[in-house]
């Protein structure tokens, strides 16, 4: 609710503060390569140190007290500074909350528990715009819908707190087999990573979205939230029912999704409104597919005392892909809608045959096993 609820207006509320698409471009792919690069540092301390709770716990604390904060800044360059700080704090807590996932869901089966994990994240992304888009509404203003993020802030902190107590060792809820221990990362998992990033080079961030929904007028302001809600929504759905093929149809099934969500680019920057809806749709769906069994897919490859740095690595090299694909559509936009469309679905669909071939190189473990 509370980082979600902040990104549905992150780009309307730079313009507003006197940015440009290039900035707004810059920002979003620069707040990402921060959220996913440091991942690199924060897997490996997890890992050596295997204090899942306290870095996850620090790391949550920066990423929604980030949001809240939003509210205070008059300036484009104090805004920007604080989309970015939020990165940082997921940067922080996702290798180790991961982790946990992927022991919990030893027994409930990876694209399910992570499918779960995501339709319940998007539920809360899902409320988040909504708020916003009443505050909008009612006041006009950005501030006051920034300000009152602060309360799902302190009660995801307060639920992390709880969940603590009552599993102080996460570690301990998936055995794990001696010889598994000495393992290392696979070389399937590198092929998968140079698919799952062409994914992201062409992924849109919903700020440079947003900014072209405003800058042209597609729908009216109010509506951005909504239209993310909307996004958010679908993705949920996604991610429940592709963690279920997942489970039993494996990396084919996030080809899939790529292939579905490609079709969002021509439709959110180059059709009205209608466009715009369907569009934002597709782009929910790309979105449930990619925070839910594309990491599941990591957890089937790595053993799990090389897990943590495993996601670390898997989404530093994602987020390196992501700043790179959101800094150049920024550029284009500036100078043709036409050529962020035409690159969009290029690299999404680029994606396709790679998952296919470390799908064929492990078709023993393409299932959760």
């Amino acid at each position: 609710m509370t980082y979600e609820g902040g990104r549905s207006i992150a780009g309307p509320f730079l313009a507003h503060l006197g940015a440009s698409a290039t900035v707004v471009g810059f920002v979003a792919g620069f707040g990402e390569l921060l959220g996913y690069g440091l991942r690199l540092l924060s897997g490996r301390f997890t890992d050596r140190t295997g204090r899942y709770w306290a870095i996850a716990l620090f790391g949550y604390s920066i990423n929604v007290l980030a949001v809240p904060a939003l509210a205070l800044a008059g300036r484009w360059e104090t805004a920007a500074l604080l989309l970015m700080l939020e990165r940082t704090g997921k940067a922080i807590r996702s290798p180790a909350r991961n982790a946990m996932l992927s022991y919990a869901t030893h027994e409930t089966g990876r694209g399910w528990g992570f499918g779960l994990h995501e339709a319940m994240d998007q539920t809360g992304a899902l409320i988040g715009p909504l708020i916003v888009a009443v505050m909008l509404h009612r006041t006009g203003a950005y501030p006051p819908g920034f300000a009152l993020l602060l309360l799902p802030a302190l009660l995801c902190l307060a639920s992390l707190l709880t969940a603590r107590r009552l599993y102080p060792r996460p570690r301990d809820l998936e055995p794990t087999a001696v010889e598994l221990e000495r393992a290392g990362i696979p070389p399937r998992f590198w092929l998968y990573l140079g698919g799952a990033g062409l994914i992201a080079t062409g992924y849109a961030d919903f700020p440079l979205i947003a900014f072209h929904f405003t800058r042209v007028g597609v729908v009216p302001l109010e509506w951005t939230p909504l239209l993310y809600a909307l996004a958010m929504g679908m993705a949920a759905v996604t991610a429940l029912a592709a963690g279920r093929l997942f489970d039993r149809a494996g990396l084919p099934v996030i080809a899939g999704a790529a292939v579905i969500a490609a079709g969002f680019a021509p439709l959110v920057f180059l059709g009205g409104r209608v466009a715009a809806i369907v569009g934002m749709a597709l782009w929910g769906i790309g979105m449930g597919a990619q925070d839910s069994v594309v990491r599941a897919a990591v957890a089937q490859m790595v053993p799990a005392n090389r897990r943590a740095s495993a996601f670390g690595l898997f989404d530093g090299g994602y987020g390196v892909c992501w700043f790179l694909g959101s800094a150049l559509m920024g550029m284009l936009y500036d100078r043709s809608v036409g050529a962020v469309v035409a690159f969009s679905v290029a690299a999404q669909l680029a994606a396709v045959p790679v998952i296919f071939l470390v799908a064929r190189r492990d078709p023993g473990r393409a299932a959760i096993e």
